[in-house]
């Protein structure tokens, strides 16, 4: 029997909710009795919602109190956010369903869960609505509907979250973040292999997720100028940035310094990094976790990453410097004595690292699909749409 999987996800607002649908879609293939439907959640919504969704990544490079306004209110008005989107995609998500015909509903994203529930409800339709938490602490009252089937956390910090928000413990899974596979690729067979040693250039990579926020070029200059280091910076889709970095840096450092865009194969850079500069994005955060590179983070945007910096600190994961004149003499402790507060840091990214978490949110998914009751009133309410 072919079980059908309904992703809602989201394309433009920022990469990080595409990001784990890849990862979860690599699980998901090792089944062959699998169907996965993916749907940008904003596309359901028409021209509007897709304008909104590509507004994300101006709005977050150019106007953080913009952004913050934006997450204030959604924090307190959700069930506002909720209705405005079920009325802009209820019918193209009536006809999705129509079409797909799915076992089970993973939304990836927080604009879709109260609004989609709410379809859902009207029309007495019975099919288990998972969904996925894409952030690790601070989570919108968006993230935490009590009406859907599960909750999956990936944190247990944003699991207290849904508590405080009223969500019963009962229905919330922690399972950890989902990360893309080949950010795990060589990382644990080598163990402490790769310890860092004060003997080699330090190599800095200074990235600031897929929107290129930051103040990444005076973190470069202060790195070339006061260590024995060379520095690659991925500006993301931020192709200004790119283009100033290459002239304002690539002239005076020459090849001590490497720009690029948006990549796909950020992990490759990650693997031969000592260190990551960052901002708070959970993804950024979790993928250089599975690559075993410390990270120091430089800053967070309002709302949804603004906790992320002390969570990375608490589990001891990298350290925080908002305070870009602080970055030498955040430097300088990491690595003296022979780096040894770095290599204590990878032995705990390697602690804290769950490279079983996106098979996890398969299984728990597809356990919830095979649900015989379940299947049963899917397939009474979809010919009820009809």
């Amino acid at each position: 029997m072919i079980n059908s999987i309904l992703v809602i996800s989201s394309n433009f607002t920022g990469h990080g909710h595409k990001s784990i649908a890849e990862s979860l879609c690599e699980k998901f293939s090792n089944n062959p009795n699998v169907e996965v439907h993916i749907v940008d959640g904003f596309s359901l919504g028409g021209t509007t919602l897709l304008n909104v969704a590509k507004a994300y990544g101006p709005i977050t490079r150019k106007s953080e109190s913009l952004w913050e306004l934006i997450w204030d209110i959604s924090s307190v008005k959700p069930y506002l956010i909720n209705e405005i989107i079920e009325l802009k995609i209820k019918d193209r998500f009536l006809e999705l369903l129509r079409n797909t015909k799915p076992d089970v509903i993973l939304s990836l994203h927080p604009n879709f869960n109260g609004s989609i529930v709410n379809i859902l409800k009207k029309y007495h339709i019975k099919i288990p609505f998972v969904t996925l938490i894409a952030d690790l602490v601070t989570i919108s009252p968006l993230w935490a509907d009590s009406r859907v089937d599960y909750i999956i956390s990936p944190t247990t910090e944003a699991k207290d979250k849904c508590i405080e928000f009223g969500v019963p413990e009962e229905k919330i899974k922690v399972l950890g973040f989902p990360v893309r596979s080949r950010f795990y690729d060589h990382t644990y067979e080598a163990g402490d292999n790769k310890r860092l040693s004060s003997d080699s250039t330090l190599k800095c990579m200074i990235m600031s997720g897929g929107e290129g926020v930051g103040n990444m070029k005076k973190i470069a200059e202060i790195l070339l100028n006061n260590f024995d280091c060379t520095v690659k910076i991925v500006a993301g889709r931020n192709k200004v940035l790119k283009n100033k970095l290459e002239k304002s840096l690539g002239t005076k450092y020459g090849n001590r310094v490497e720009i690029y865009g948006f990549t796909k194969n950020v992990q490759d850079l990650m693997e031969c990094s000592d260190i990551a500069f960052t901002r708070g994005s959970p993804n950024v955060i979790m993928e250089a976790i599975a690559c075993n590179v410390p990270l120091v983070i430089t800053g967070a945007l309002p709302g949804q990453e603004e906790e992320n910096p002390n969570f990375v600190e608490k589990h001891n994961l990298g350290v925080i410097c908002r305070d870009t004149g602080k970055i030498k003499d955040v430097i300088s402790e990491l690595t003296e004595n022979n780096l040894q507060k770095l290599n204590k840091i990878r032995r705990f990214q390697r602690t804290y690292a769950n490279p079983d978490a996106a098979g996890n949110i398969v299984n728990f998914v597809l356990n919830l699909a095979n649900n015989a009751d379940r299947l049963e009133a899917r397939s009474e309410e979809l010919l009820f749409l009809k």
